[in-house]
């Protein structure tokens, strides 16, 4: 999925929303022949006139009726206020880690997310079996997206999407981004059409639900692309509904990062060993990319994570997997950026495919923890051994058959 949804790595997103599939070529908008002439020009084109296009391409590639999509889309409004906040933020502006982070690994969102996992045990847990996703890392996203329904947003989701696909802000990648809304608004189309049963009274409904400012729906703001490809029936009743259903928005968020490649029993990320040693290998290996170039046994050589990190028997990872540098800095007044480190894991990444961001990502993360994930992989602390400890083995064999009763009366390692 790309980042259509949230800004670049580069800044922090300006909330928690789900990225949309469509930014894939296989979701872009291809006009017909007939079409093509009416859509030239775009950017010169009003509002109204990119809309009247869309209905009718919309209409000649999906035979949807012009009539049900005229009706479901002739009220959408051109929103300034939704324009003014996907805006990209001013020059002097600089991302901060420790207050992103303080908005969401909170007391508040905690105890409601203790609260919810409480009241969706069985539901959670079940997603947990069929994906290997923590239960309590797809509690902390959807505390980290809504509050667990709290904040779904209040715009209309055709208000919000015609209004970034035909008059989106100024902006470097301003064309690209209006190609990536175009996209989302027309799977929301398709999704209404198809889930609506062609019957126009649902159509619009569907077309009028509420969402985020992007046009992120649901418990788990996912966008219009990504609930098509990705959500699940989580109740079984034949129907996927993200607002009220707390087990479909469950189980279609672990999917979601279960399909972008999460590594069931394996962590979310390490901490770096900051020393002055390491510091500068640190800071030349964060580029700021999401890409996971480097190995945990590479990391290991220049000292920058410890040992047991690269060993499963210890919480650790295998040697070999891939990992990258992150960084998270918190600017102070007049000094030098406080900048903080971790290094990101396959998992780490899963999570960024939700939303590009690397404060996401890390927030999620220390915000499972907070709920009570153990962030290493599920394999024994301790390394496995056949043979009785030394200490044991120097008892005298009078005492032999009482320590075996301790023992047995023990319960066993985490």
């Amino acid at each position: 999925m790309g980042g259509c949804a949230t800004p670049p790595l580069s800044s922090p997103p300006t909330s928690a929303i789900n990225n949309p599939p469509s930014a894939q070529t296989e979701g872009s908008f291809t006009p017909l022949e007939k079409v093509s002439e009416l859509i030239d020009s775009q950017s010169e084109k009003s509002y109204q006139e990119q809309l009247r296009a869309f209905i009718l391409e919309i209409s000649l590639s999906q035979a949807i009726p012009i009539e049900s999509l005229d009706l479901g889309l002739r009220d959408s409004k051109n929103l300034s206020q939704v324009k003014k906040l996907v805006a990209p933020p001013p020059v002097t502006f600089q991302k901060n880690w420790q207050v992103y982070r303080s908005r969401f690994v909170e007391p508040m969102r905690i105890r409601a997310g203790l609260a919810y996992i409480e009241q969706n045990r069985l539901a959670l847990q079940a997603a947990e079996q069929e994906s290997g996703v923590p239960y309590q890392v797809i509690a902390a996203i959807i505390g980290v997206e809504t509050i667990y329904g709290r904040q779904m947003g209040n715009f209309r989701v055709k208000d919000v999407l015609t209004s970034l696909a035909f008059d989106y802000p100024e902006a470097p990648n301003r064309l690209a981004r209006q190609t990536l809304f175009r996209d989302q608004l027309k799977d929301l189309v398709t999704l209404c059409w198809r889930t609506t049963n062609r019957k126009q009274e649902g159509f619009n409904r569907c077309l009028n639900q509420s969402s985020s400012y992007a046009g992120a729906i649901g418990l788990p703001q996912f966008m219009p692309g990504s609930i098509l490809q990705f959500a699940k029936d989580g109740d079984g009743d034949g129907l996927i509904d993200l607002r009220k259903s707390n087990r479909d928005a469950i189980f279609s968020v672990a999917n979601f990062l279960k399909v972008h490649g999460w590594q069931a029993g394996m962590p979310i990320y390490f901490p770096t060993i900051n020393q002055e040693q390491t510091l500068s290998k640190i800071m030349e290996l964060a580029d700021g990319q999401p890409i996971a170039k480097l190995t945990v046994k590479q990391l290991i050589e220049l000292g920058i994570l410890e040992p047991k990190q690269g060993d499963l028997l210890q919480g650790g990872v295998e040697a070999d997997s891939k990992a990258l540098i992150v960084d998270l800095p918190s600017p102070a007044k007049g000094e030098v950026p406080q900048i903080e480190y971790v290094v990101g894991l396959a998992n780490f990444l899963s999570i960024v495919n939700y939303n590009r961001s690397y404060f996401y990502a890390q927030s999620v993360a220390e915000f499972a923890e907070a709920l009570g994930y153990s962030n290493k992989s599920v394999f024994p602390v301790q390394e496995q051994s056949t043979s009785k400890p030394v200490k044991e083995q120097q008892k005298p064999k009078k005492q032999e058959k009482k320590v075996k009763k301790v023992k047995k009366s023990e319960k066993p390692a985490d």
